[in-house]
């Protein structure tokens, strides 16, 4: 149990990872063509289509690197609920029969990301630590310099 513990946030960084590469492949497909997506990109500002798939790319890479990451995948996650109600809830009920088994995964996906986080691979966290250490040396860590010179530089 305490390996499975000590692992816990590499494997939420992997799951966030491997989740916005599908999302984030999703969306380039839909605005490019790109990917096995739709043949021909969607006309620039087309709604929903065009928003929808922007979000999919930008919003997705932002929590795909694990920058902003919780507001990021709270857009995400809205997003691809307002897909499910307004595109495939309409046609029936369950997802199976309405093809939003993608829409709701997605939404459920990020929406656990808004409150697990990003993990221990991301940008945020990465930049968070440099800030730390920063703080605590007083700025960027001065050059070793050999006792002669040290005397120079104190007068």
């Amino acid at each position: 149990m305490r390996l499975i513990d000590q692992g816990k946030d590499y494997v939420l960084s992997l799951y966030r990872i491997v989740v916005c590469l599908l999302f984030v492949s999703h969306g380039a497909g839909t605005l490019f063509g790109v990917l096995g997506g739709k043949r021909q990109a969607l006309a620039f500002g087309s709604w929903p289509g065009w928003w929808a798939a922007v979000i999919q790319l930008v919003a997705g890479g932002l929590v795909l690197i694990g920058l902003f990451t919780r507001v990021a995948a709270l857009l995400c996650s809205g997003s691809m609920a307002f897909a499910y109600f307004t595109v495939h809830l309409p046609k029936s009920f369950f997802p199976l029969e309405n093809g939003g088994e993608a829409s709701v995964q997605f939404c459920w996906a990020y929406l656990l990301v808004v409150f697990l986080g990003p993990g221990v691979w991301s940008i945020g966290r990465l930049l968070r630590r440099f800030a730390e250490v920063r703080r605590n040396f007083g700025g960027y860590p001065r050059r070793a310099m050999r006792p002669s010179q040290d005397r120079v530089a104190q007068e």
